[in-house]
């Protein structure tokens, strides 16, 4: 068995060391579920950019002494969509790719720890104008650590909705003295009287908890140490001159005035298209998309044919 996923690990390696040619992408990038070949991977790298990227350092080890460009991920419990994700934004926040390359991207699509999936990316579809200097801002405004937490739980909503249902919500990330400031109650506040700890998005359960609450209108107000403040709070500040693309509802219109009036940085989910967009100072900055979303079952009326028909 071992032997057979070795096998295949090599041919994938063949194939994506081909398609790199085809297609002229600037780099192969392997999301690991274990460790890899080094040996054969290093091979690789003589002729094309590698980069490995892994949920553990311990997966990576011996990566970097190859000459080797490693990422970690630290997103053990999420699909493999999501990883890739956040593999191209760490690997352009990290400077190992220009925000517009293409890569090709070999990684564990069906079966866990079995390499049986290559795809072509292209980093402007999904990055945009995005650069590293403006994720390096991003970075000093909010940590990255945090802002990772809440789009992947940003991104969970968004692809999985509530009970069937499809989900949007705001994010409102740092500055939080300003943010309170520039907003208020709609109403009751759901995490209110609970302690830091009970509310810290680190924490799988209250991950949990907040996708409940994401259905409840207003903005959730998150501090820069992943502590939601907040919830259903309504955005005071002001949208003039801001200009926005056109379907973009009032949600996106309150994240891109208070990440202007303020330092801290929104993520608004879509509830028609579950798109998650970060702005930043008036400004859409990155978008990502939901590569998966729920089956919908829907009734439907039959009427069997009368006797004869």
């Amino acid at each position: 068995m071992k032997q057979r996923l070795l096998d295949q690990f090599e041919s994938f390696c063949r194939l994506a060391g081909q398609a790199a040619v085809t297609f002229q992408a600037g780099a192969l990038l392997f999301v690991l579920d274990e460790v890899g070949d080094w040996k054969l991977l290093q091979s690789l790298a003589s002729a094309h950019k590698v980069i490995v990227a892994a949920d553990t350092a311990e997966t990576l080890q011996g990566a970097k002494e190859r000459g080797i460009a490693t990422v970690v991920l630290h997103m053990a419990d999420q699909p493999v969509y999501d990883k890739l994700g956040q593999a191209m934004l760490m690997c352009v926040a990290e400077e190992l790719l220009p925000p517009g390359a293409r890569v090709i991207a070999i990684y564990s699509g069906f079966e866990p720890n079995e390499t049986d999936s290559m795809s072509v990316i292209d980093l402007a579809d999904h990055l945009g104008r995005l650069t590293s200097r403006d994720l390096q801002q991003l970075g000093t405004s909010v940590p990255l650590d945090t802002l990772q937490t809440v789009v992947n739980l940003a991104l969970e909503i968004g692809r999985e909705g509530r009970e069937g249902k499809p989900v949007g919500t705001l994010f409102v990330v740092g500055d939080t003295r300003k943010v309170m400031a520039k907003s208020h109650p709609t109403g009751f506040d759901p995490v209110r009287g609970y302690s830091r700890k009970e509310r810290n998005l680190k924490s799988s359960r209250v991950r949990e908890g907040i996708k409940e609450i994401a259905q409840m209108d207003g903005a959730i107000i998150v501090a820069p140490d992943g502590t939601v403040e907040a919830a259903a709070r309504y955005i005071d500040a002001q949208a003039s001159e801001i200009t926005l693309s056109k379907g973009l509802g009032a949600r996106h219109w309150a994240a891109a005035a208070i990440s202007r009036e303020t330092k801290a940085v929104a993520v608004a989910v879509s509830e028609s298209s579950g798109s998650v967009r970060i702005f930043q100072n008036g400004e859409v900055v990155l978008r990502i998309e939901p590569f998966r979303r729920p089956m919908k079952w829907r009734d439907f009326e039959y009427e069997p044919p009368a006797a004869g028909e």
